[in-house]
């Protein structure tokens, strides 16, 4: 236990100097829990003193990342930048962004010139499953995508599936194409925008289809890509 809150707590340490402030608080609030956790279990006196003097420490930062969030915030004026290595892995949607998918969040608008092939699709889908599970009052998803040049027919019958599907789940998705789109971007109703230089395609094909990463993408390597998230109060609450 000791060694997990340890671990956790020098990775939000981590995101605190890279200023990616807001992965920073939910890992500051997931190491403060198992510190907690060692503090109920440990029966040596010195050792409790000693993680009530750092659960304060870390405690206090976070209070402040907190205020400083939500003070940027409220000016529209904050952000983060993140790189995602070549060759890296965990960088998963629900690692990437997952923390802005909350209750809060009643719709979303994709914007992605690339969304055509089926890994493409799937990639969407990636994303729709995450946003189910983590928004717990979406009603709606809308995407805007180029068209296949040469295989229209099949792009469109894997959208449309997939807007059944979530039909079913009284989610509307609507999709609509464009023959100007280039840039890429996910805003969400909450006010949070995520512009992925890649756009949802970031991740290269696995190695096999009985290898780790085959299916779990916190496991699948990456191309190099830039992550770039803001907020805008002014989106907020108006999707």
């Amino acid at each position: 236990m000791e060694s997990s809150a340890a671990s956790v707590l020098q990775r939000a340490v981590e995101m605190d100097k890279k200023e990616e402030y807001t992965m920073a608080l939910v890992l500051y609030q997931e190491g403060l829990q198992a510190l907690v956790n060692s503090i109920k279990e440990t029966k040596d006196a010195t050792k409790k003193k000693y993680f009530h003097g750092k659960a304060s420490e870390y405690m206090d930062r976070a209070e402040k990342i907190k205020t400083l969030v939500e003070e940027r915030k409220a000016i529209g004026n904050y952000r983060e930048h993140k790189k995602v290595e070549d060759g890296s892995t965990g960088n998963s949607y629900a690692t990437l962004f997952g923390r802005f998918l909350d209750e809060t969040v009643t719709h979303i608008q994709i914007e992605d010139p690339y969304i055509r092939l089926p890994h493409q699709c799937q990639n969407l889908v990636r994303l729709c499953e995450l946003a189910v599970q983590m928004c717990k009052s979406l009603s709606r998803v809308t995407l805007i995508t180029t068209r296949h040049p040469d295989d229209a027919k099949n792009q469109l019958a894997r959208l449309m599936e997939l807007k059944g599907n979530m039909q079913s789940r009284l989610i509307t998705f609507e999709f609509s194409f464009s023959d100007t789109l280039h840039d890429r971007k996910i805003t969400l109703s909450n006010g949070w925008v995520i512009k992925i230089g890649r756009g949802l395609d970031y991740f290269k094909p696995p190695g096999g289809k009985f290898v780790l990463g085959a299916f779990d993408m916190e496991l699948r390597s990456c191309l190099e890509t830039a992550v770039d998230i803001y907020y805008f109060p002014t989106l907020a609450g108006k999707q």
